[in-house]
């Protein structure tokens, strides 16, 4: 009898152990001086999220206005320690001054790994750590300046004409069409990632199940139960996952894309065939010969345009080898996939809403295709649209990613000046609340309000720039910001030149967005009208 009561009372003891351990673990925010979220075992703080209670944007919105006034606050992602920081001086410190300490994004797959160990995403620049980080950014950073954009831009005018052509003969008979707006823009992009970044032609809108669409969107369905397990295991055990040459990718998925890139290598080698596309920009690159130049289209690329910083124009003796070649293309088709789809379907959708910001905006690119008298459209004049500079502008203030995190990699003293002082410990992560310092009224006067006139060229100079990071802030910002911008802005000119937006009998007011971490997308979809214009 003592001995069948014993083992009951031995596992109780390791429960306990266990339970005072993981409550332990999360009173690590009660020796700041700043306030913390409640967690649970599971968790951490972020369980309404998990449990799809909230879309991540909604909840970055939630937590920060709770905290309204706090510069600082700390909060559990499942087991990570993450430091949100509100305060704009102290987002400058953390992204910019003191960027040393926070080089690394937070670590989502094993990092720095092997050239043959199979793992892709871990050689994207996404993933890339430290000095790996830092020569790749050099590397990279010349194919995505002003002038490569304007010699690019011929590939997505040609293509924004093919797609007008698609869409009027859909609307063909009716005078409309209707779309579910995730839908047309991520073929759309799908099919400019393909020709500007694979040398494919592709015409999604048209065939709807072709073979490279429907790979494309099979890999990046970062929803599906084996991704997310995936996700789990690199947060919990990244040097196990490591070990196993788990990818986060799906190895058929990267299988079939890099053959795609390596047959397009071995053509143009072959045949000396110069095409002004991604491929081309990262032959270059891996051969050492792509370097910095001085930029001279870099004056009107756009407001929401990040500025390269030295570590992007410092130069390195680093060459690219084969998986890392195929890593890049890879992420700049997720990039282009998903993230420049999502922002195109919030401001259709905000056209939609607001006919006389879209009846302006059609007015400008009317009276700009007027005088370009029948010629194609050309990247310089594109950047000298201002309106439609504006409306873009005002579209990522807000519909931006979220937040965006860094990493600390060696202890760091947080000082604000006012008495505000304490250590963020290494390992431990940041988040930048973007979405909800985008919506603080504080910041951004009546900030559900879609309203352009808050970048005019007499209201813009009262933004606190440290407070506009739709493609994030610092030398780890978004190294494609100008390719983003000139896609949005080339696609949205095609289009509402052509058609209206106009809503449906589907259309959602008000905007929900999706909950869980369903993709940067309204709830049910988010459904339009494209009416031709007469």
């Amino acid at each position: 009898m003592e001995v069948n009561l014993l083992y009951p009372l031995i596992v109780v003891a390791i429960l306990v152990v266990i339970y005072r351990r993981v409550t332990k673990y999360f009173e690590y925010f009660h020796d700041k001086p700043i306030p913390s979220m409640a967690t649970n075992p599971i968790y951490g703080s972020t369980g309404p999220l998990y449990r799809k209670q909230y879309s991540f944007s909604d909840f970055i919105k939630t937590v920060y206005d709770k905290y309204s006034g706090v510069k600082v606050f700390g909060l559990f992602d499942m087991t990570t320690k993450l430091f949100v920081i509100r305060d704009p001086e102290l987002i400058k410190k953390v992204t910019i001054t003191d960027f040393e300490y926070f080089v690394n994004r937070r670590q989502m797959v094993a990092t720095n790994t092997n050239e043959d160990d199979g793992l892709l995403f871990s050689k994207t620049l996404l993933s890339l750590t430290d000095q790996k980080w830092h020569d790749m950014r050099a590397v990279l950073s010349p194919a995505f300046t002003g002038s490569k954009m304007r010699v690019m831009f011929e590939l997505i005018e040609q293509y924004s004409a093919r797609m007008v052509q698609i869409l009027k003969e859909q609307a063909n008979g009716t005078g409309y069409v209707d779309y579910e707006m995730k839908d047309c823009f991520s073929r759309v992009a799908n099919d400019i990632i393909a020709t500007c970044a694979f040398g494919l032609q592709v015409e999604s809108l048209k065939s709807r199940e072709n073979e490279f669409f429907v790979m494309g969107k099979k890999m990046l369905n970062f929803n599906s139960l084996t991704v997310l397990l995936r996700i789990f295991g690199f947060r919990l055990v990244p040097g196990l996952m490591a070990k196993l040459k788990i990818d986060l990718l799906d190895a058929k998925h990267v299988q079939y894309f890099s053959k795609i890139i390596k047959d397009a290598v071995q053509t143009r080698e072959n045949h000396g065939i110069v095409r002004p596309d991604m491929i081309h920009l990262l032959m270059q690159a891996r051969k050492g010969i792509l370097k910095h130049q001085k930029d001279g289209a870099a004056a009107n690329a756009g407001f929401a345009t990040v500025e390269e910083s030295d570590v992007g124009k410092s130069t390195t003796s680093k060459t690219i080898t084969e998986s890392e070649f195929i890593a890049q293309c890879l992420v700049f088709f997720l990039g282009g996939f998903d993230t420049v789809s999502s922002e195109m379907i919030f401001m259709a959708y905000e056209l939609a809403m607001n006919r006389d910001v879209q009846q302006r905006l059609y007015e400008e690119i009317a009276e700009t295709n007027r005088q370009l008298e029948g010629k194609p459209l050309t990247y310089d004049t594109l950047q000298k649209m201002k309106y439609m500079d504006m409306v873009v502008s005002e579209s990522l203030r807000m519909w931006p990613a979220a937040a965006f995190d860094r990493t600390c990699v060696r202890d760091y003293v947080l000082d604000d000046g006012a008495g505000l002082k304490f250590t963020i410990d290494r390992g431990t992560c940041l988040w930048i609340p973007v979405h909800g310092i985008h919506r603080d009224p504080k910041y951004y006067p009546n900030p559900d309000k879609f309203d352009p006139e808050r970048f005019s060229e007499e209201n813009r100079a009262k933004i606190n720039t440290a407070l506009y990071l739709p493609f994030g802030s610092g030398p780890r910002n978004c190294i494609g910001s100008r390719f983003a911008l000139m896609e949005m802005k080339a696609i949205m000119y095609a289009l509402v030149l052509n058609f209206s937006f106009e809503r449906n009998e589907k259309t959602l007011v008000p905007m929900r967005l999706a909950r869980g971490f369903a993709g940067f997308t309204g709830e049910g979809g988010v459904h339009l009208r494209l009416k031709l214009r007469l």
